[in-house]
């Protein structure tokens, strides 16, 4: 009687079991031996960020329980890369491994590694394209004007994207009958962090069930109220993508049959339009990964590679905890300290002031965040930290300096976001809150602001670091147009 074919499936940043490529492609091969290896890399990485630790290890507690509902069970491995997998393959008896492709420099070189050693081994090798909506090759494939290669600029690959049309893997997945030893799950206390709640782990079905109800009433007004950050206007799904809870293409699916109703007004079916592109700059960003593998330290654009961005600054640490003297700046990051995620609209304002107010790198904000972010997607921490360093895609002829006073103006008005992190101000007028440094040489306020225990002064003033910042940028780019004439 011929051996029934096998595939052991290696599950990464993808904890769910619907519409999943991964597990599609796994099961077209033979039945599917679900597994997660604990490799030291990954252990590291998880035991410098305690909120990410936590939802990993939970985002784990719900696989296995999906997969124990299938009437199968994930086995867990730990130990190097390629020697447990390939001790793990041959466990199983499978003839093929598959896993989710990658799209930061480090782990696909990473899976080179792997897919080389497993591939010497006899084994064979599929790697498929989970994350985005529409994969990197797929709209490299609709440019006719070149090799296929990926894009720089987000417009022409917008449009590229919407020429593609998305698949679904919702087909059935055929589980191994099959009994193998494992190692203990992954345990969040082991790795400095404390566990979720039962109620809170990161679930496919909870996480679809609370965008179901945001379709049905926040997102419709998205395009305005995304910028405004007092309100809880946006998904929040930053994190529960990063870790492939939930597929892009599942909720794209559940956008277009939401902007199927007659009924919606024009400016709610532009708030999910809005969405949408949303989720296609992310696909964007993935793309810049996968074809543009030199860039997690290097800047995009060649023309930057030289551009001398500082390393140290004194008001560094203080951008860090929060403290900077510019209210919406602190106000975020403080956030991001307190629960691991920041508003869309203020991460561009901190990020901003990091680069051009105080003249820092964007890899050291891109690390900072990185040790607080419960979200973990290198790629795009990348992508979009160069681009708000004007160093990336869609490279503007100057960059994007956002006043942060002007900011919390127009976005807070009411100082709500602001109280609600900086205490310091919370009893203060609104326009105190706002700009504490004016209020204060107004003399409006009857007692001291600014002192040891109160709120700190700007360490820097924003409109002379931003004009020095232009026109040491402007010499720059002026000089490299000068030599390559």
């Amino acid at each position: 009687m011929q051996r029934e074919r096998r595939s052991l499936y290696l599950f990464r940043r993808d904890f769910r079991l619907g519409d999943h490529a991964g597990l599609a492609e796994a099961s077209r091969l033979g039945t599917v031996v679900p597994a997660l290896v604990l490799d030291p890399a990954l252990e590291r990485r998880l035991e410098r960020n305690p909120r990410r630790a936590a939802y990993f290890c939970g985002a784990v507690s719900s696989l296995r329980e999906a997969l124990r509902s299938r009437g199968t069970a994930l086995v867990v491995r730990r130990g190097s890369l390629a020697s447990t997998v390939l001790r793990l393959a041959r466990d199983a008896q499978a003839d093929t491994v598959v896993w989710c492709a990658a799209y930061d420099g480090a782990t696909m070189e990473r899976d080179r590694a792997l897919q080389a050693a497993l591939e010497e081994a006899g084994l064979r090798i599929a790697i498929v394209h989970d994350a985005p909506a529409v994969p990197p090759d797929e709209t490299a494939a609709a440019r006719a004007s070149d090799d296929g290669s990926g894009y720089r600029a987000f417009a022409p690959y917008a449009v590229a994207w919407r020429t593609v049309a998305r698949a679904s893997y919702d087909a059935p997945v055929r589980f191994a009958d099959v009994a193998l030893a494992s190692d203990a799950p992954p345990d969040a206390s082991a790795l400095g962090a404390t566990s979720l709640t039962v109620d809170d782990l990161p679930s496919e079905g909870a996480t679809l069930a609370a965008f179901d109800a945001y379709l049905a009433g926040p997102a419709l007004a998205y395009r305005s109220a995304r910028n405004v950050p007092a309100q809880n206007a946006t998904s929040r799904l930053s994190a529960a993508l990063s870790f492939g809870i939930v597929s892009a293409r599942t909720l794209l699916a559940r956008i277009d049959a939401r902007r199927s109703d007659r009924f919606l007004l024009s400016e709610e079916r532009a708030s999910l339009d809005a969405l949408v592109r949303a989720l296609v700059q992310r696909d964007f960003f993935l793309q810049l990964g996968w074809f543009f593998e030199d860039t997690p330290d290097l800047a995009l654009q060649p023309r930057m590679r030289d551009f001398a961005f500082a390393r140290s600054h004194p008001g560094l640490a203080a951008w860090r905890e929060g403290r900077t003297g510019y209210p919406l700046v602190d106000a975020g990051m403080r956030q991001l300290i307190a629960t691991g995620w920041m508003h869309p609209r203020v991460r561009l304002v901190a990020a901003s002031f990091l680069c051009f107010d105080l003249g820092i790198d964007w890899r050291i904000g891109r690390d900072v965040w990185d040790d607080l972010l419960i979200e973990d997607d290198a790629a795009l921490a990348t992508g979009n930290w160069q681009w708000s360093a004007g160093v990336g895609a869609d490279l503007a002829q100057f960059p994007r300096i956002f006043n942060p006073r002007k900011q919390a103006r127009w976005f807070d008005p009411l100082g709500t976001y602001v109280r609600r992190y900086v205490p310091e101000l919370a009893n203060l007028p609104d326009a105190a809150v706002l700009d504490p440094e004016a209020a204060a040489h107004r003399r409006q306020l009857a007692l001291p602001l600014f002192d040891d225990n109160a709120y700190p002064q700007p360490v820097v003033d924003h409109e002379a670091t931003a004009r020095a910042f232009l026109a040491r940028y402007a010499a720059f780019v002026g000089s490299r147009r000068a030599g390559e004439a």
